[in-house]
Parts: C-alpha cells; structure tokens; sequence
C-alpha cells in the first residue's frame, strides 16, 4: 500500500470523495468494475452500489454506506468518522460468501443477496423443486421460491416469511413465493451446491438475481448455484447492525 491509499467511490462522486480526500486519501469515482483492481479499500454509497462491486468480485475491504439491511453499513452523516477509521485500520472484515449461478449452459450470473425463480405473471402458480448436495428437499406449487445469501435473508425472503441469519452464517435459505399450501415450509441448508427446477409451468418463468432479471427458465433446465468466493465487508465502529427493528 501506498503512502496515500486509493480509495475507490461506487455510487457517489460529492460528499464521500471529499470525505475520503479529507482523511488522507485519494478517490477514484468511477464504475465499480473499474476501481476494484486498482483500489486499496473501496466505499459503496446506497445498495445498488453495492451489488455493483460484488458482482465485479473486489479482493479489497468494502465500506457500505446506506446499502440496505443486508449488511453492516454506515450511515450517511457518520461517514467522515468512518472514513477515518477505515483508512487507519481501525474495522473488521466480515465476510460474505458470494455465489455462482448458471441455468444449464446459458445464463450465468454472480448472487450477493439472493436469486428467485419467479412467474413473469403474477398470481400464475407453478411447480418447483429444489436440491441441495444432491438431495431433493422439495417439490411445491407456488408463484416462485427465493434462495437468500445470510446478506440476503433480511429481503425479500424475510417479506416472503423466511428467517433473517447472521452474517458468515455458512448456509442459503429457501422460501416459497406465494405458496398454494398454507402450511409450506422453509429451509435453511447448507452452503454448497443448491438446484432449482420448474417441474411444470403455466406461463414464463423468469431468473432474478439481486433484482436484476437474468432469463428466462424452461421446464427441465437445472437452475444450479455454486460457491463462488467470498467478499470482505468493512465493519467500523459506526455501522449499523443488518438485522430488521422490533
């Protein structure tokens, strides 16, 4: 590391370059795939931001800033502080396994927060399984099912009734969308690999990962996540905790 470290600004090019200048360093504001290579910390300003630079895959600490529950982020009005500390090594890395996605041979995407199968409907029921290390865990009727990262069981699978786990937690959950059983369980299993399949459909089902839609998923096409790495989320003394208020 240099005498004045490059810090790299995803999603804001105002008030957080002028902070991490004020503390001693230099910014980069530019695209996340742009500054992971060449920064020695990087600062993601609002969840957009940050699953831009999960997804370009950084080797360097990551500072949230108002990313959303699903990691440890710092508020806006204590960023100068944070910045500080960052920059002095004064943080914790919590690590946030990250995820490979591929429908058979096609699609391919990277999962911070979680993926759904989902009818480009709604209200349209289909017919799902799911596997994990080989094993069948279900086969249900629902409008989709959702497998959540532990950054990412504090959205939409916590809305859709699945429970919200600690970070570095080493398992996904899995939760009906909608189930047509009122009485559908949810799942938590073990990180690794982790298959999804439409058993039978009535309308187009579509891959979403991280709000972003990937393709469409015919029957009988394997939908199959994979460990792909961890990233290393800065945790200073003024990040907030992930986990949703009483």
């Amino acid at each position: 590391m240099t005498d004045r470290p490059t810090v790299g600004v995803v999603g804001d090019e105002g008030s957080i370059a002028d902070a991490v200048e004020a503390a001693g360093a230099t910014p980069v504001t530019r695209p996340a795939a742009e500054v992971v290579d060449d920064s020695d910390y990087i600062v993601a300003v609002g969840e957009a931001a940050l699953l831009a630079t999960m997804r370009a895959s950084p080797s360097v600490p990551v500072l949230p800033v108002e990313a959303g529950r699903g990691v440890r982020s710092v508020p806006r009005d204590r960023v100068e502080s944070a910045v500080a500390s960052l920059l002095a090594g004064e943080f914790d890395r919590e690590h946030h396994p990250v995820y490979d996605v591929a429908v058979a041979d096609r699609t391919e995407a990277r999962i911070f927060l979680d993926c759904l199968l989902v009818t480009a409907e709604p209200a349209q029921i289909s017919e799902y399984a799911v596997r994990a290390d080989g094993e069948r865990v279900a086969q249900f009727r629902a409008d989709g099912v959702v497998v959540a990262t532990p950054a990412g069981s504090a959205g939409y699978a916590r809305r859709a009734g699945g429970p919200v786990v600690p970070p570095e937690t080493d398992a996904l959950v899995v939760v009906p969308i909608a189930p047509f059983a009122t009485d559908a369980d949810r799942w938590v299993v073990p990180a690794g690999d982790v298959e999804l399949s439409v058993e039978r459909d009535v309308t187009a089902v579509d891959l979403v990962v991280d709000e972003r839609v990937a393709g469409a998923v015919p029957p009988a096409d394997p939908v199959r996540l994979s460990a792909g790495g961890s990233v290393a989320v800065a945790v200073v003394d003024v990040s907030q905790s992930p986990f949703p208020p009483l």
